[in-house]
């Protein structure tokens, strides 16, 4: 899944903010204990949405796709005093598991797990508006679920969306598997929304950084 090669990434590593303890428990529990760890945020992505979090200092947040609770944790650390993160995941096996982790952060007050079908659970929100959301769930749903948030977000808000280099097969037309498709065809569908700003950050799989005019 990593763009860059090993050595550079272990070096950005190095150079960057030390995970917490709370985060770095999650790490190990989900690569000793759940199937597919390789969809952990870890380390550096964590403290990359950590921080594009605080730049923004949202009072809203969504996040599709929860897995183990690591990247709600990141995010939830830009979030205002008042503000609250909600995060929608399918998985019922691994709702007690992000539970117990997040009840040991003092963020925890700030948000709230959804099990069910994000795409009948997003239009029933209260929450109105999404300063910031972040799509890292099924990837054959990634452009229903940013059709579902783009008007609920204001201008200035930012959308992440997670695994948009698909590991190079995006770009490689050779590769046809229904995910590689579906990514591909949401890249473009980014690329050609006038609505939006938008960029491509080299980040683990890559994330699409897409900012409501």
């Amino acid at each position: 899944m990593d763009v860059l090669p090993e050595d550079l990434q272990r070096y950005l590593d190095f150079h960057t903010d030390e995970e917490s303890d709370l985060l770095a428990t999650i790490d190990r529990d989900t690569h000793l204990n759940v199937m597919l760890p390789r969809m952990l945020s870890g380390h550096f992505q964590g403290r990359c949405l950590s921080m594009l979090s605080k730049l923004i200092a949202p009072k809203t947040i969504l996040e599709i796709g929860t897995y183990t609770g690591y990247s709600a944790l990141c995010l939830a650390e830009g979030l205002t005093k008042d503000g609250k993160l909600i995060s929608i995941d399918v998985n019922e096996e691994l709702e007690a598991r992000v539970m117990r982790h997040w009840k040991q952060s003092s963020l925890h007050t700030q948000m709230e797990l959804k099990i069910g079908d994000a795409t009948t659970l997003i239009p029933a929100l209260e929450m109105k508006t999404f300063d910031l959301v972040f799509i890292d769930a099924d990837k054959k749903n990634y452009a229903l679920y940013y059709d579902l948030v783009i008007d609920r977000v204001p201008a200035g808000g930012v959308i992440l969306a997670d695994n948009v280099l698909w590991s190079g097969k995006v770009y490689d037309q050779d590769s046809e598997d229904k995910d590689t498709v579906s990514m591909r065809l949401f890249n473009e569908k980014i690329a050609k929304d006038q609505r939006v700003e938008k960029i491509i950050l080299p980040i683990r799989d890559g994330v699409f950084m897409i900012r409501k005019k």
